[in-house]
């Protein structure tokens, strides 16, 4: 029996129409400079990032207060490998987090909360990620996409009265997006929120609901009509989450963050106030992605806690492990893998406390700079768990419960290998992530040019978008011919007598920078229309610009260090390293972007497709279930337990 392939509710949408509900779901203004937006078009301003920007006083006080605290109930209260073996964070545990506050992080004293700033809320996660991935996730979820940050940003007073206080303290919250048939294209969206009288009617089906098990407020994404007094389009909600006519019919288990509460919730008939709608009809969509601008440092944030401690864990372990008369880590195959987690490390840190110290200063526009640290550590944090495991050898396959069993050290590599998996699938998965950066990457070049590549826009429009481009690229394109990179003693400050020379990558990424902002005006000039549709092309632009941001975000990092004093030496040192490793990997990117395989395995996959491959997949037996690849999400009434769950 063939089981149908979609959810018969979920609204059929054109390619042309989806690309235009995420359009105008981004913020179409640069109202504020962007060090990661000018690198994409050539412009090296390393006046936006250094001198690295700096807390104040006050700040760190508060901050360096909260993490002693979380350190020693992370020391003290949390059993990672009990979380593990149970699937299951102990109530009491996160009862202990509610009475620390930790899930007031970023929520204004006046509500309760301990208003601490992006840096020290990303450090605070960066530690108790390190306790346990799960608790992480959990705060992460609750503060950086969850009801907090869109009522900080887009609620009324009256909702922030309301909800601040008692998320601060007591209530946990989800976000509610994505659906059984709908993940990275919100156009198809089927929940949907009717209007009825003072209030709106939720029905639908949400899926991988982050927290949701336990969640006691939701921020709901829905669907509602257009109609007489009413704009219509997706909306943001807040909802109680024991509203009747909400149940969580499942919690999903995963290949890693066992303890995570993740759920499939659906809502019949929820009566939600319009007083609990966020923003006006329509703005859903920017209210996520406003959110996630800021909310997606928190995920590269406890990638930087994991490079910590596989940086720590291959330090003692191939400083005892022999081979052939010697420590492993002397041995240069070993040697590598060591090096590269220690310099991806210090980078890592450094992009993410950078973006995050300009996201507390509000003076940059830094939507590229936390997609890009995203990115780049979300990948990095993968590469760095699978060197760890790969230097342990056959122990780092093995289990924590295992080792111990056998008189080890209980070494949870094969965990934390699982766990970050996630990360390059979370708040958008590398490939969304690539498409997305790229598009702010070619903002200029559409605002100029975008009409005459444009099928649909009259002849009219199209002359007057050639004049405007023509006057753009005239004053643009010869300042990519050369630059201060091309200059030897350029960012001099950046070679300090008796420590390695920064300078000279710094050159190096004013000098790609150009480079690449011409690649991608002649990959414009090629291509034009068809532009969108070289996701190959266009997801190693945006590995290259995240390459060059974190070489510059490394090096900025290292001379604050120097100047204040605090392993100024070490740390040039590591951002040497990791530069050079890093040009390595942008001049392999900048080759595959006119040197690859994409045409070719664009034939490859028609054929996959068209089944003339299937003679290739005989020979196994599939150990797969049965059932639809993708589950009904028809809205009605709930026929499954409730397995919802409030923790006090």
């Amino acid at each position: 029996m063939t089981a149908p392939s979609a959810p018969k509710n979920t609204p059929k949408v054109t390619e042309r129409e989806a690309r235009q509900v995420a359009e105008a779901a981004r913020e179409q203004d640069w109202r504020k400079p962007s060090f990661a937006k000018e690198l994409f078009l050539g412009r090296f301003r390393l006046d936006l990032i250094h001198p690295h920007p700096l807390p104040a006083a006050d700040d760190v006080r508060r901050g360096e207060a909260f993490l002693a605290r979380l350190r020693d109930f992370c020391e003290t209260k949390i059993d990672g490998a009990l979380i593990e073996r149970e699937a299951k964070i102990p109530d009491e545990v996160i009862n202990g987090l509610k009475e620390l506050g930790a899930l007031g992080m970023k929520i204004d004293p006046k509500y309760g909360g301990l208003g601490l700033t992006q840096v020290y809320y990303n450090r605070a996660l960066a530690l108790v990620g390190s306790a346990n991935p799960a608790i992480g996730a959990l705060l992460s979820a609750h503060q950086s996409i969850g009801v907090p940050q869109p009522l900080k940003l887009f609620g009324t007073q009256e909702q922030k009265d309301t909800f601040l206080p008692r998320l601060a303290r007591t209530d946990i919250s989800a976000f509610l997006l994505t659906e059984p048939d709908v993940g990275s294209d919100p156009a198809r969206l089927a929940t949907s929120a009717v209007p009825d009288g003072p209030d709106y009617i939720l029905d639908g089906v949400k899926l991988w609901t982050t927290n949701g098990v336990v969640a006691d407020l939701l921020v709901v994404m829905a669907r509602v009509p257009k109609s007489v007094g009413h704009k219509g389009g997706i909306t943001a909600f807040v909802v109680e989450a024991d509203a009747p006519g909400i149940t969580v019919e499942n919690r999903n288990a995963f290949m890693g963050l066992r303890g995570l509460e993740n759920g499939v919730t659906r809502f019949h008939r929820v009566r939600v106030p319009a007083a609990n709608r966020i923003g006006p009809e329509g703005a859903g969509l920017k209210i996520a992605l406003t959110t996630l601008n800021t909310g997606r440092l928190s995920l590269p944030a406890m990638c930087v806690g994991a490079g910590k401690w596989c940086l720590k864990i291959a330090r003692e372990w191939s400083a005892v492990r022999e081979q052939w008369g010697r420590p492993v880590a002397r041995h240069e195959a070993v040697g590598a893998k060591i090096s590269f987690i220690a310099a991806t490390t210090f980078a890592l840190e450094a992009v993410v406390d950078l973006a995050s110290q300009m996201a507390d200063e509000d003076r940059n526009d830094i939507r590229i700079e936390a997609a890009l640290a995203k990115l780049y550590g979300s990948e990095m944090g993968c590469l760095m768990a699978d060197e760890l495991v790969q230097i342990r050898g056959g122990r780092g396959f093995e289990t924590a419960d295992s080792l111990a069993a056998r008189g080890e050290r209980a070494v949870p590599a094969e965990q934390l290998l699982r766990d970050l998996r996630i990360n390059r699938i979370f708040e958008g998965s590398t490939e969304i992530m690539h498409l997305l950066i790229a598009r702010e990457a070619v903002d200029a070049h559409l605002k100029v040019a975008g009409d005459l590549i444009d099928p649909d826009k009259p002849l009219s429009a199209k002359a007057k978008a050639g004049a405007n481009a023509a006057g753009f690229y005239a004053r643009w394109l010869p300042k990519l011919v050369a630059g201060p990179g091309q200059l030897p003693r350029t960012y001099n400050e950046f070679h300090p007598s008796g420590h390695p020379d920064l300078s000279t990558h710094l050159r190096y990424v004013e000098r790609s920078a150009r480079k690449l902002a011409r690649s991608t005006f002649y990959a414009m000039s090629r291509w034009q229309g068809r532009m969108e549709t070289k996701q190959g092309f266009l997801g190693r632009i945006v590995d290259i610009g995240a390459e060059l941001f974190a070489m510059s975000a490394a090096c900025v990092r290292a001379e604050h260090l120097r100047t204040t004093g605090d392993h100024g030496r070490e740390a040039y040192q590591l951002a040497d390293a990791f530069c050079h490793q890093s040009r390595i990997r942008t001049e392999e990117l900048f080759t595959r972007l006119w040197s690859n395989t994409d045409n070719l395995d664009r034939r490859v996959v028609d054929a996959v497709l068209t089944g003339a491959y299937t003679w290739l997949e005989e020979g196994i037996v599939d150990p797969s279930g049965e059932g639809p690849w993708i589950a009904d999400a028809t809205p009605g009434p709930a026929t499954r337990e409730n397995v919802h769950r409030t923790i006090r």
